[in-house]
């Protein structure tokens, strides 16, 4: 007792005059700040864009959850999952946003050349038209579904398409595989699930996987648009098919496990909502609730066909 308060009073003693230094092992790991955390970057992100829908208006990137980034435009999402070994890029916006993309990867300070994996929502120019650029930019391998392999690989759309006649060409890319459903993209600690969703393209996929923040895990969905758009000539009650494969889709996304949900276009999740807390960013019954207004469109669009 007497030696400890001895030593004590050896330290005390000679702090006016040095201060002593005793080593006690490694430093503190230094824990690194979040890159545009959604709580800073969501509500700049919703007062860049407002209520805009441009299909090429920057946005900042925000961070969704944990290493789920959305690095699009106002418009168009396009979604950087950052992974120790290499990261998965999903969806490319138009040539223009492409540009827009790759800049906001840089501003979270990722390098394009990690990027190891391009995947696709649904084959139009506003989603895949700046594929062939970022893949350009990265030498990344394109993964997307039998439906869109065609379209990717020359850049015209599809004559089964809805909308076939409708979008320009876009640059052709050049697809490294074609995935199924269920089948998977792995790198690393990241591991994405495909989900075939036809309906608003032949060729359309979802996404789903795994964003994990220590403890904390979200099951994330990219769910495809599946909005019942098309030309004037065309009516989905004329191609049954089709329509059964589009309802089949919906209730896939329905089923489907998620927590986060996000979209090709951001204002079809309400993110700019969601991600300034007026509406929740973490919900169970997101894809649910998605599906159930897929459905009322859906419907709606039939019956107007049966009408005319």
């Amino acid at each position: 007792m007497f030696a400890r308060l001895a030593f004590a009073a050896i330290l005390m003693s000679g702090a006016g005059a040095a201060q002593l230094s005793i080593p006690l092992g490694k430093a503190p790991r230094q824990i690194e700040r979040p890159r545009a955390p959604i709580e800073e970057s969501g509500p700049l992100w919703a007062k860049v864009c407002g209520d805009s829908t441009d299909w090429d208006q920057p946005a900042p990137p925000v961070r969704i959850h944990a290493n789920t980034y959305l690095v699009g435009t106002c418009g168009i999402s396009a979604i950087l999952i950052a992974g120790e070994d290499g990261h998965v890029l999903i969806d490319g916006g138009t040539e223009a946003g492409a540009e827009v993309i790759a800049e906001n990867i840089g501003r979270l300070g990722f390098r394009m050349g990690d990027i190891k994996y391009l995947l696709t929502s649904h084959e139009h120019l506003d989603h895949v038209g700046g594929i062939a650029r970022l893949q350009q930019m990265t030498g990344a391998t394109l993964v997307t579904s039998a439906g869109a392999e065609k379209v990717l690989n020359t850049g015209l759309p599809s004559a089964d398409d809805p909308q076939s006649e409708m979008h320009k060409p876009f640059p052709a890319a050049q697809v490294g595989r074609v995935i199924g459903d269920g089948g998977d993209v792995l790198i690393g600690n990241i591991r994405v699930f495909a989900m075939t969703t036809p309906g608003h393209t032949p060729g359309a996929l979802s996404w789903r996987w795994e964003s994990c923040e220590g403890a904390v895990c979200r099951t994330m969905v990219y769910a495809d648009s599946l909005s019942p758009i098309s030309r004037d000539d065309y009516k989905f009650s004329e191609h049954p098919d089709y329509l059964a494969a589009y309802r089949a889709s919906i209730a896939k996304i329905a089923e489907s496990p998620c927590e986060i949900l996000l979209t090709p276009h951001p204002s079809a999740s309400a993110m700019k909502e969601r991600m300034t807390g007026e509406q929740p960013l973490f919900d169970p019954e997101g894809c649910r609730n998605y599906a159930a207004k897929l459905t009322a469109n859906l419907d709606a669009r039939l019956a107007k066909e049966t009408a005319r």
